[in-house]
């Protein structure tokens, strides 16, 4: 059967004879090699799909461009992802973006908060739209790596678009106006790095911090980021009296309370308790018990609230020019 299969395939040898057992052999040997070839093509274009997201139309252009080199092919389709990236966000320049995620993130005593803008919610949910995310609050954190060592007071620095767009993702990172055109790219909507803000506290202070809506870590690279709708930091100093092993949990609750109820200053212990429209944040309704005010649950647990910021994904706002650089006089507890 074997032998009438080639014989088909190639046809009769001269004079009508059949081919031998040799011929047939080397046949045989010539089609595993090719199978083994294509095996072997086939991986690496997977490969090649799975590590950079782009289509294995693209992928398999690469890899036939360059012979087969992985890291040629790759390094190319970079290039020309973020060509025509820079093409298509200029294409795309004033399309509303009010979807999109804030950004948290927390290293030792200090914290970044970001805002990244999408057109819609699906694309929010894209796992490259939410490393965007993870890259800005990256790119603000190393910017400000050597300003958060040997404060004596806690320091709240907001940065504008404009500002973000020329920070770098790290020591050896890539600007994150390119990352942002290489979003923009690959995933065919309009995009921005909206704002950022980051707060550092000396070693008598510690940071809140919550986000709501927050979307499970599907990937293992975004574990150290959270990702949602809204986000609060609360900056907070504890009294020597103050359970330190519950700081954790009570920062995580003021910023609850502060995504919810949307204060607009810290106020003081003396104020007056108010209701739902008070806008000072010690004398509002607690979230959680609505029964005591913010100021009468925080001062039992010997916590003076003495600063905070809150993002809404989405919200009109503009940074007072007089808040972007922002430091603060410490206040005796």
């Amino acid at each position: 059967m074997q032998r009438a299969a080639l014989t088909g395939v190639c046809g009769p040898l001269r004079g009508g004879a059949r081919p031998g057992p040799v011929v047939s052999w080397r046949l045989v040997c010539l089609f595993h090699t090719g199978l083994r070839a294509f095996a072997a093509d086939k991986e690496l274009l997977v490969k090649l799909r799975k590590k950079t997201g782009y289509s294995f139309v693209n992928c398999k252009k690469a890899l036939e461009k360059f012979s087969g080199d992985s890291k040629q092919a790759e390094s190319w389709l970079h290039e020309q992802a973020q060509k025509e990236g820079w093409s298509k966000a200029s294409k795309l320049q004033g399309r509303k973006t009010k979807e999109g995620l804030i950004g948290l993130l927390q290293e030792g005593n200090a914290a970044v908060m970001v805002e990244v803008n999408c057109e819609t919610d699906f694309v929010a949910r894209n796992v490259k739209f939410q490393q965007l995310v993870q890259q800005a609050a990256a790119g603000t954190m190393f910017h400000h790596q050597g300003a958060k060592d040997q404060l004596t007071t806690y320091t709240k620095h907001f940065m504008k678009a404009a500002d973000l767009s020329l920070l770098r993702t790290g020591p050896a990172g890539c600007l994150l106006s390119d990352q942002l055109a290489l979003a923009i790219g690959k995933l065919g909507e309009n995009m921005a790095i909206k704002r950022a803000a980051w707060v550092a506290v000396p070693a008598t202070y510690y940071i809140g911090s919550y986000v709501h809506g927050a979307l499970p870590a599907d990937n293992p690279s975004l574990t150290n980021v959270a990702l949602g709708k809204y986000g609060a930091l609360v900056i907070c100093q504890a009294s020597e009296q103050s359970q330190k092993s519950k700081l954790a949990d009570l920062g995580r609750r003021l910023g609850q309370h502060v995504v919810g109820m949307a204060p607009l200053s810290v106020g003081s212990l003396e104020d007056e308790p108010g209701g739902d429209t008070e806008t000072k944040m010690l004398a509002q309704p607690f979230l959680l018990d609505p029964s005591i005010t913010l100021g009468q649950y925080v001062q039992p647990h010997g916590v003076s609230v003495l600063d905070f910021v809150r993002f809404e994904c989405g919200e009109d706002t503009e940074i007072p020019e007089a808040e972007l650089t922002q430091q603060q006089e410490e206040t005796a507890s």
